[in-house]
């Protein structure tokens, strides 16, 4: 891997704790590490001329957060955001923002074995914003890297 952040297997653990939420039909996870906190939806303020993927901003506990569209971000049809849908709160490069997804699945701990890499699929897909491919009995859920999929010059922009 060309990031710095290890996978599951690199760093020698036999499993790791993961968040896992829905997005549209698809099942997404990420590390437990990265997640503060989990909020039911709620309303947040439009920031003028701001990125197509960033809602708007909302305020948490006094401190102001970007609250981010995940599915946006990662490429799928904007998620239309219901009283259903949740804020995964996550710190990635020492920022806070909020991730809207449909809902949150479950917390799992998951063994290392169960981690496949991610397959060639096309050349436009960015494999480099997932850890790789979780097995699961429900079925198979994208291992998302926050830190890749959020770039540290971009959430500098952001925060500016």
């Amino acid at each position: 891997m060309s990031s710095s952040v290890q996978s599951p297997v690199e760093s020698g653990n036999t499993t790791f704790e993961i968040i896992a939420f829905r997005i549209a039909d698809q099942e997404f996870c990420v590390r437990t590490t990265a997640i503060r906190e989990i909020r039911g939806w709620g309303p947040s303020t439009a920031v003028p001329h701001s990125p197509p993927d960033i809602i708007g901003v909302m305020n948490l506990r006094g401190s102001v957060i970007p609250i981010i569209d995940l599915a946006y971000k990662l490429g799928m049809k904007s998620t239309e955001a219901t009283e259903r849908s949740g804020i995964v709160v996550a710190e990635v490069h020492g920022m806070v923002l909020g991730l809207v997804v449909d809902g949150v699945s479950d917390l799992l701990t998951i063994p290392t074995d169960q981690v496949q890499p991610v397959p060639e699929i096309t050349t436009s897909f960015d494999r480099s914003v997932a850890e790789g491919i979780i097995t699961h009995d429900s079925g198979m859920i994208c291992f998302l890297s926050l830190s890749r999929l959020f770039q540290r010059s971009e959430l500098e922009t952001i925060a500016a």
